[in-house]
């Protein structure tokens, strides 16, 4: 598996791409192609065609949650992808996968931060497969579906709250998911902005994976301002696991990068970035 760093609130120095405070990896399975999560705009199709992929031949668009700096490339997407059509160039008909809940309309202090686009009308352009159990991509590739809450230190809090059925609730962020790749030395771990919990990710990962060893784990760990207890319970938790690296990014702090450091090896991310696995 390849992955390549479309969108990150940092960039490689001395590459000329550009980042904003999303998350977009372009991800390579042999022949499959996944998109996950597109960022808040346009600049992920930008920064895709400086590396040399016109990302017409995509054949999944996993989504990590339904916030906005997620899911806001689905404008941007949807017309290339239309305008492919119109023009006759050669493109795939990707599938979108994510939880029920990931675009149902969520408010932060009366602020929208969900998805501009509702389930019903990106079904009318792309394959829409909503679902809370873990679908397998690929032999080795997994998203995991809806993560369970285990631990007392994460997910304590609500993020605003979100709109079904005419009713509002608090929003715990339940569409919070990750994926997770077999390898032979254990399993990577890919996250948007770990709402479920860092730690209860990488438990469910291996459970679903039925493996115990963790290679890598990349992405957002949703540690920007959490409380001592979470902070606590994170980094006992890391420090008790089999993890060869991490690769903390996006709503994660340098502060608690450097924590983790003394734990585990912390690698640096940015856009341009290309991990092999």
């Amino acid at each position: 598996m390849e992955v390549q760093i479309l969108i990150d609130n940092n960039t490689i120095i001395d590459r000329y791409y550009l980042g904003e405070p999303g998350v977009c990896y372009l991800i390579k399975d042999g022949d499959t192609k996944i998109l996950f999560d597109l960022g808040y705009s346009s600049t992920f199709i930008d920064n895709a065609r400086k590396m040399g992929e016109d990302l017409l031949d995509i054949d999944y668009v996993a989504i990590s949650h339904g916030h906005n700096d997620h899911t806001g490339g689905f404008h941007p997407l949807i017309k290339k992808y239309t305008e492919a059509r119109e023009e006759g160039l050669p493109h795939t008909s990707p599938t979108v996968i994510a939880h029920p809940h990931a675009f149902n309309f969520k408010v932060y202090d009366d602020i929208e931060i969900g998805s501009i686009f509702s389930a019903d009308r990106i079904a009318k352009h792309f394959a829409v497969n909503l679902t809370k159990e873990p679908v397998w991509l690929t032999d080795n590739l997994v998203f995991l579906g809806q993560i369970p809450r285990e631990n007392d230190f994460e997910s304590q809090h609500p993020v605003g709250e979100q709109h079904q059925c005419g009713c509002s609730s608090p929003d715990f962020v339940e569409d919070d998911t990750a994926l997770a790749y077999k390898t032979p030395e254990g399993i990577v771990i890919i996250t948007g902005c770990s709402h479920a919990g860092i730690c209860n990710i990488t438990e469910y990962a291996k459970q679903v994976c039925n493996d115990d060893r963790i290679v890598d784990i990349l992405g957002g760990f949703h540690l920007l301002n959490p409380d001592e207890k979470q902070v606590a319970g994170t980094m006992d938790y890391f420090a008790k696991q089999d993890i060869q690296v991490m690769h903390p990014c996006h709503c994660t702090a340098l502060k608690y990068k450097i924590e983790m450091a003394a734990i585990v090896p912390v690698e640096d991310v940015g856009v341009g970035l290309k991990l092999s696995y």
